[in-house]
């Protein structure tokens, strides 16, 4: 059983202490769950394995398409890594990124995909299609000067780089004063900053008016359930309707029906990613998918195509 706590001043904020206390527990519980990590032990091999794949060439992006659903147009994507074993064939993140993660070794890892997303990115502006990239950003980065300060260096090195950082709001409750201070200077050379996974956790208005941040995307934890329940869609809108108040643009991400599209709309969701437009995609498969717009087959007459759902989630 573990437990896990924040201590703070008698009228401090009891909903930061919350969320304090929630970040300590996640840490906890990913501690007690890891693998031992001793010499020749399972992530040190995943760690090892994975500078030896960005040594040899062996990592590359795949960039899922986030769709305007009223202009019906894609003006950025999202970079998801893989790794192109020799033997194993694709690998997936899921099987070294959290390890990496744990050993907090993602820096390498994530000063190339910045270089590789600049170089992607001119490479698909060279076939007309200028979008731009956001990144994942692991928490224990954002609180690293240094990394701050080679990163920082990178995008201002290529003044035609349009690139975004997606963070979530726990990997900003470990370090509050750290991380707002090193997104600001993002912030400042032009990168756009997204909060991702909203509402997977204790979710904190005294970080969200902090944030300088221009995007929200609501955890596909409720998207998928959208149209089979009565509660997420309330909550999905209720969303929707603060991140605007808050200037903020709002994606929902893990969209996999017609339905769910539809809805979104509805509820005056700005951008959609998900499945149901496309998966990720190499860059060059991904110029095609542009090309041939194929993604309004997908967001064509998405209102029409909605209508007692609607009203249901509507009357309560």
């Amino acid at each position: 059983m573990l437990i896990s706590g924040a201590i703070g001043a008698a009228d401090a904020d009891s909903a930061l202490l919350i969320e304090q206390a929630e970040a300590a527990l996640a840490e906890a519980e990913q501690a007690a769950t890891s693998p031992t990590r001793q010499a020749g032990g399972v992530e040190d091999i995943v760690v090892a394995g994975l500078e030896g794949a960005l040594d040899r060439g062996e990592m590359v992006l795949h960039y899922q398409p986030k769709v305007h659903i009223r202009r019906q147009a894609i003006d950025c994507v999202e970079a998801l890594v893989r790794w192109q074993h020799p033997e194993r064939g694709l690998v997936l993140p899921g099987d070294f990124i959290p390890a990496t993660e744990r050993a907090q070794r993602m820096e390498r890892l994530t000063l190339w995909t910045i270089a590789q997303a600049i170089a992607d990115q001119r490479a698909l502006r060279a076939q007309g299609h200028d979008l731009r990239i956001f990144i994942n950003m692991s928490g224990h980065l954002l609180a690293d000067a240094e990394f701050v300060r080679l990163a920082c260096a990178a995008i201002t090195a290529a003044p035609d780089a349009r690139l975004g950082f997606e963070v979530t709001e726990t990997s900003v409750i470990r370090d509050p004063n750290g991380a707002i201070a090193h997104l600001r200077e993002f912030d400042r050379i032009g990168v756009r900053i997204s909060i991702d996974d909203y509402g997977a956790g204790l979710s904190s208005l005294a970080y969200l008016k902090q944030l300088p941040a221009c995007e929200l995307k609501i955890d596909k934890l409720f998207v998928t359930q959208l149209t089979s329940s009565n509660r997420d869609p309330l909550i999905v809108r209720s969303t929707i309707d603060l991140a605007h108040a808050l200037d903020m643009e709002v994606v929902a991400e893990g969209v996999e029906t017609q339905a769910a599209l539809a809805l979104l709309s509805v509820m005056g969701c700005d951008m959609a990613q998900g499945y149901f437009i496309s998966p990720p995609l190499a860059p060059a498969p991904l110029a095609a998918f542009l090309a041939a717009e194929q993604h309004r087959q997908a967001t064509q007459d998405v209102r029409g195509s909605f209508t007692r759902r609607a009203a249901g989630w509507k009357r309560g």
